[in-house]
């Protein structure tokens, strides 16, 4: 395809998506935010700390130097932690101009703000022209994705051309592409699963067996989509890649670190134990909390994002949480979105 793109961000996922770029014949750039980091990929092709035994194309080149990764190019592809946005966003502005196509891969709610990260964006980056912001989402681990396994994702934009100069990008016989044009329910599908992933690995760390899981993914998946159509989404999208396959990756494989910090939840680790074994973003966390505060501030019922924040923040027993869940007052199972 030979389109010039940079990758921001040197993590598991954002080196993932540079060897599906590079495998398509883009010439990528991969921004990291050290000097020696990108010296160290440069030279070695690998990245060990986040994809061990995956090697690097000669021909992604990694920096440091945000302008030499952005100026002029048409697409830049965002895989940074959420709470990193507002720092990076002001200095990429920049670089861009209302040509450049953005498609973030981020998965999150600000937990202050209570914005989806495409709101942030449209908020740091003035000089872009909104209809060309993409998110891409979907059931995809890194690990799996470096490696060629088949992996489909979806990219949702506000018009259908941009999400499809984006598809076009990406798609190749390992990677398929699905477009949408809901942008709210393909964001808030891959942030929000993460909640319940977390309730999954506590559930696995508990002994409580598959039964307890799939009910958690469940009755986790009603909420998703009650919050998600109460702030303008599509009840189908979370049908869909975004959202109920987003969600069986994400609750079930030891790939996930959102599962695996609920699991040594589950085993008895604190928080802040957990966060420190982890050595990497669990997005899970914040998004609890603005989820939370946004069910409550909208009288949006969601009783496992409840119970979850109670459990992360306000140390409640964690099998508390459970019985408060089980004897919740009876009701009928399609009583859906009130």
């Amino acid at each position: 395809m030979n389109n010039e793109v940079v990758v921001i961000g040197a993590g598991s996922w954002g080196t993932a998506l540079s060897l599906v770029l590079a495998e398509n014949k883009n010439k990528v750039t991969l921004w990291t935010r050290t000097s020696e980091h990108a010296a160290f990929l440069n030279k070695h092709h690998i990245n060990p700390k986040y994809l061990k035994d995956v090697k690097i194309p000669d021909s992604v080149i990694a920096t440091s130097d945000l302008e030499q990764a952005v100026k002029g190019k048409k697409f830049v592809v965002l895989v940074t932690p959420s709470h990193s946005l507002e720092k990076l966003l002001p200095e990429i502005n920049q670089y861009i101009t209302n040509e450049t196509i953005i498609i973030h891969a981020i998965k999150g709610i600000d937990p202050v703000s209570l914005k989806r990260v495409s709101e942030i964006i449209l908020e740091c980056l003035p000089n872009l022209n909104a209809n060309r912001l993409a998110v891409l989402s979907g059931p995809s681990h890194a690990e799996e994705v470096a490696l060629k396994k088949p992996t489909t994702v979806v990219i949702a934009s506000a018009i259908s051309s941009t999400a499809e100069h984006a598809q076009d990008l990406f798609i190749n016989k390992h990677f398929r592409v699905y477009t949408n044009t809901d942008v709210i329910g393909v964001e808030l599908g891959g942030a929000l699963k993460n909640i319940i992933a977390l309730g999954a690995g506590i559930s696995d760390g508990l002994g409580f067996g598959d039964n307890a899981k799939a009910a958690l993914m469940t009755r986790g998946l009603t909420e998703i989509t009650r919050l998600g159509v109460y702030l303008g989404a599509e009840p189908t999208t979370f049908s869909g890649l975004a959202g109920i396959g987003d969600l069986i990756v994400t609750c079930t494989s030891i790939h996930s670190r959102n599962y695996r910090a609920g699991k040594l939840i589950g085993l008895g680790n604190s928080l802040e134990e957990t966060l420190e074994q982890m050595e990497m973003v669990v997005e899970g966390v914040r998004t609890t909390k603005a989820a939370y505060i946004l069910s409550q501030k909208n009288s949006v019922d969601m009783p496992i994002t409840s119970q979850l924040y109670k459990l992360l923040f306000e140390n409640k027993d964690a099998k508390e949480a459970v019985e408060d869940l089980m004897a919740r007052v009876k009701k009928d199972e399609h009583d859906d979105y009130k």
